[in-house]
């Protein structure tokens, strides 16, 4: 099977380094790579964007910036220069989007979280869009709606980039975060159709798992629809690379060549393009 349309982010392979990273995905035939921004802190940016050009790899997005709320003003703006440079950042790799995760306040409530977070996305969105980068709002489960996103579902995703109305700020999906909503079809629907669905997170929600944060599961051990959500999501014309995001504190005591041909053997029970 083909892997030109598979990207894998480096969080996945945790483990090793981004020059690994590059060169295992690549080995395999892996058509694209996310980067997250601690595997290449301190690293001459330029030389990493050639290597994943050589390798022939297409660079997706930086992950992450975002944590736009806070009791404190100053906080707020300091979090806009902290997302500006990971906006230079992935200007300097050459990828074309900056994954945000949109953070929450303990004690502010959830319409004050949400208008934080549209003041703060709005505030940077034309130099990110003069930069050539856009900005993705990734909603969360709602289990991280108390610390870490008050945007918990792709339906709050679709109102707060209505409610922003740039169009340099789009919808970064991941199926861990949303595979529960009871109206997902017509919400993939609805970005799709308003410009918003800019790109595609797979990973499986295991019902069971041991850790909130770093037990997901590789696609086929858990209990999301995904399948069902993939033919979703390329009626609504997503023509994207899908991106395997998995924490797993579990996988990266092992071998992450082994890990990834695990990946690539349930990502070939299931998707078909």
């Amino acid at each position: 099977m083909s892997y030109e349309n598979l990207a894998i982010h480096t969080a996945t392979t945790k483990p090793w380094t981004i020059e690994e990273c590059i060169e295992g995905y690549a080995s395999r035939g892996i058509g694209g790579i996310s980067i997250w921004r601690d595997v290449v802190e301190g690293k001459d940016l330029s030389k990493i964007r050639k290597q994943v050009a050589d390798a022939g790899l297409k660079g997706v997005s930086l992950v992450r910036g975002g944590f736009f709320t806070g009791e404190k003003k100053e906080d707020r703006l300091k979090s806009l220069e902290v997302n500006l440079e990971a906006v230079r950042e992935a200007e300097a790799l050459g990828l074309e989007s900056v994954v945000l995760v949109c953070g929450a306040t303990v004690g502010q409530g959830p319409q004050e979280n949400f208008n934080q977070i549209q003041d703060g996305i709005a505030a940077i969105a034309d130099e990110s869009q003069d930069r050539g980068v856009k900005l993705l709002i990734e909603p969360l489960h709602p289990v991280y709606a108390g610390d870490r996103s008050g945007i918990c579902s792709l339906n709050m995703a679709n109102k707060l980039c209505e409610a922003i109305q740039h169009k340099n700020v789009g919808i970064a999906f991941d199926v861990y975060h949303v595979w529960w909503e009871l109206d997902l079809e017509e919400q993939i629907q609805l970005a799709a159709k308003n410009g918003w669905l800019d790109t595609y997170h797979i990973c499986d929600f295991k019902p069971d798992q041991s850790h909130l944060l770093l037990d997901r599961g590789i696609m086929g051990e858990g209990c999301a629809q995904l399948a069902q959500i993939d033919e979703w999501m390329l009626n609504a014309g997503f023509t994207g690379m899908r991106e395997v995001e998995i924490f797993s504190s579990k996988w990266w005591e092992k071998d992450q060549n082994l890990f990834l041909d695990e990946i690539l053997k349930s990502y070939d029970t299931i998707y078909k393009r």
